[in-house]
């Protein structure tokens, strides 16, 4: 004995799946705007918290703090938000100190990468205060979440 099914409103929930497709790209870059903002706070809540000691050179296998104007450097540029890169259904970037410019320190001209990597990774002469990894690790929770809640209340609103 054959069974017959009708549904009605397939047709609404098929052009509301492809709304939805059509604008994923757009939300998701969105969404990783919101995260990308509060990665940047926290890297510069990070930077804010480096040790400092007066500028003196490090010789005969001394270590040495990052001078004042090193981190001021470094706070002065503060990380950058990457250009977003879509490809296909994906959306990435990155936040960090690359391509951020320059800065005088003790009278000469340095990349401010160099610096912020110097004083993040450590040297031979100075010890390491891995700013952007505490970032990465209290931020990263919160900044998932924000995006979460971001693609959540855009697909929300798109559905009513």
């Amino acid at each position: 004995m054959p069974y017959e099914m009708k549904v009605d409103g397939m047709e609404e929930i098929s052009e509301q799946l492809s709304r939805l497709e059509d604008r994923a790209p757009a939300v998701a870059a969105k969404a990783l705007y919101e995260g990308a903002g509060i990665m940047m706070a926290e890297i510069k809540k990070g930077a804010e918290s480096i040790r400092t000691a007066p500028f003196k050179y490090a010789a005969n296998g001394q270590t040495r703090l990052p001078s004042p104007e090193e981190k001021d450097a470094v706070l002065s540029v503060g990380a950058g938000v990457a250009k977003f890169d879509k490809s296909g259904t994906e959306v990435n970037t990155s936040v960090g100190y690359s391509n951020t410019g320059y800065a005088d320190v003790n009278g000469t001209r340095k990349p401010v990468p160099l610096i912020a990597n110097a004083i993040n990774s450590g040297t031979s002469f100075m010890p390491k205060q891995p700013f952007v990894r505490k970032a990465a690790k209290s931020g990263g929770t919160k900044a998932m979440q924000a995006m979460k809640d971001a693609i959540e209340a855009e697909f929300t609103a798109m559905t009513k």
